[in-house]
């Protein structure tokens, strides 16, 4: 990674980053999925496989305060059904690296952002009642965790793109707001943390790009706050059509850039 491009952004590009990683706050502690706005400007503003290398200390920090915020509404069982098919994803997007260029990156991540989403719309237009999070002990629930968390792990590493994904699998388990958000916060905290040996192996991260994550990881703690705040003036359908409308304006970013 050619990191001396991290030091030659202009003040407008700062602001835009630290707006960027403003967001990032807000869409853990509020609206999951919205950091694909940050993903995109991110990638705007630094060469494409440099800024996930530095967006991923922004995101494990938001991490952080989402658990802070929401611990209590994690369902485990949830998450130990994800995390082994999550884990084949994240090795499975690390081989993807090391061949693919920006260009089928972000053809892939948008088509399948596009279609998580098409695909939760109809699900819960048909469906005649909302499922409950236990479903996932059913055997067509333990293939839906695995097929999501393998396309989870996948987007997660090769564009931090994992939010929309998981996104999408937790509404169509039927989870409620507080639930959602507790559950992927420690979802993410987990695999972001995972991901780092990953990223700082493929040159990724390095002290350069850990400089300017110090510069901006600040902006993360007001977005997380004023996320708190929101989350509880939304109701559950506000909250889900957000969450739907993040993953599709993610999605068609990434495939008309």
């Amino acid at each position: 990674m050619n990191t001396m491009t991290l030091w030659h952004i202009t003040g407008w590009e700062f602001a835009a980053l630290a707006f960027a990683a403003l967001l990032v706050g807000f869409s853990k502690t509020a609206v999951s999925g919205a950091n694909t706005v940050s993903l995109a400007v991110f990638a705007a503003v630094l060469p494409a496989r440099a800024s996930t290398g530095v967006l991923l200390p922004i995101l494990i920090a938001g991490d952080l305060l989402a658990v802070a915020t929401y611990r209590r509404h994690a369902h485990w069982p949830t998450l130990w059904r994800l995390f082994p098919a999550v884990a084949a994803g994240v090795v499975v997007g690390t081989v993807f690296l090391i061949w693919a260029d920006d260009a089928i990156v972000r053809t892939s991540i948008g088509a399948i952002l596009l279609l998580m989403a098409g695909v939760t719309v109809w699900r819960r237009r048909t469906a005649d009642t909302e499922e409950d999070p236990e479903s996932v002990t059913t055997p067509s629930g333990r293939l839906k965790a695995r097929s999501y968390g393998v396309l989870g792990g996948f987007t997660t590493m090769v564009a931090n793109a994992g939010g929309p994904v998981m996104s999408m699998y937790l509404l169509s388990a039927g989870f409620r707001k507080l639930g959602f958000l507790g559950t992927s916060a420690f979802f993410f905290l987990i695999v972001n943390v995972s991901k780092l040996p990953f990223s700082a192996g493929l040159g990724l991260i390095d002290g350069r790009s850990l400089l300017l994550d110090l510069a901006l990881v600040v902006f993360v703690v007001p977005g997380a706050l004023f996320g708190k705040w929101a989350v509880h003036r939304i109701n559950q359908r506000l909250f889900e059509q957000l969450v739907i409308a993040a993953t599709v304006v993610g999605g068609l970013q990434l495939l008309l850039r």
